[in-house]
């Protein structure tokens, strides 16, 4: 697959969009982050930032007490940096904690995060989400395009390790961010990116996120439908989604596939 050309898919089939809830039916394309969305990554970057921010918070320790509490891989992982670039993540955190970090050190925190991903990674591996699997191939059989895009480098790797990278049309990661310029989360470049190269404008298109800047992302950028994804499940995460700006929120996407996820 490409990452800067749209691979044809099959013409739509009006039929087969039986297969999808009434709130997918006139969606013409759908963008997908990759970490938390398609694949169960967000555990491997909350697990190596975590063990990056609290490694500097113990040789850095913040003036105030209750600034030195470790990082929390629900809460802080979703204020602060899922969704975005490592170095915007890295510098919100600090920021939150009272640290006024020189961007070099935003950079080392940022690089050792990198080290303990790549190698959890590479141990690992990740998976797939079934419910999405199953929304993605129902959203190909009706041939609605789609598109995989995340601020993260890996997400090509992800994808294809996790074997549903033949799944999307289109995939704009990390690289292809910083090579043309495009701004972070909760700016919406990356989106429109990825529906500009499907060829179908934001206005008819739908975007899929479980992070706060990424909704946020979708609603700046003007798309028809913006869902949250709550894999967290805590007793406000799905309330803080549709806040920042999703329309909907579900817990798995196999919700929007007639019939509902699987039990």
């Amino acid at each position: 697959m490409e990452t800067d050309s749209l691979t044809q898919g099959e013409p739509m089939s009006v039929q087969s969009r039986t297969a999808l809830t009434p709130v997918l039916r006139d969606v013409r394309a759908v963008v997908f982050d990759t970490d938390g969305v398609i694949t169960d990554s967000a555990r491997v970057h909350a697990a190596a930032w975590k063990a990056a921010f609290d490694a500097f918070l113990r040789a850095h320790p913040p003036a105030d007490p209750d600034q030195r509490r470790p990082f929390d891989v629900r809460d802080d992982y979703l204020r602060h940096v899922d969704g975005k670039s490592r170095l915007d993540g890295a510098a919100a955190f600090l920021a939150a904690r009272g640290i006024e970090a020189s961007a070099e050190t935003v950079r080392a925190v940022a690089a050792e995060k990198e080290r303990l991903f790549t190698r959890r990674l590479r141990e690992h591996g990740v998976d797939a989400y079934p419910g999405t699997v199953r929304l993605v191939e129902a959203l190909r059989a009706a041939g609605v395009p789609r598109a995989a895009a995340s601020a993260s480098r890996h997400a090509g790797e992800l994808l294809s390790r996790a074997g549903v990278l033949d799944l999307f049309d289109v995939l704009v990661d990390g690289g292809e961010a910083a090579r043309l310029g495009l701004a972070g989360k909760p700016a919406p470049d990356l989106f429109l990116e990825a529906v500009r190269r499907l060829g179908v404008p934001a206005g008819g298109a739908a975007v899929v996120e479980d992070a706060l800047a990424g909704v946020e992302a979708g609603r700046r950028g003007g798309f028809a439908l913006v869902v949250g994804v709550d894999r967290a499940a805590g007793a406000d995460t799905g309330a803080r989604l549709l806040r920042h700006g999703a329309d909907i929120v579900v817990r798995d996407l196999g919700e929007l596939c007639a019939g509902g996820a699987p039990q």
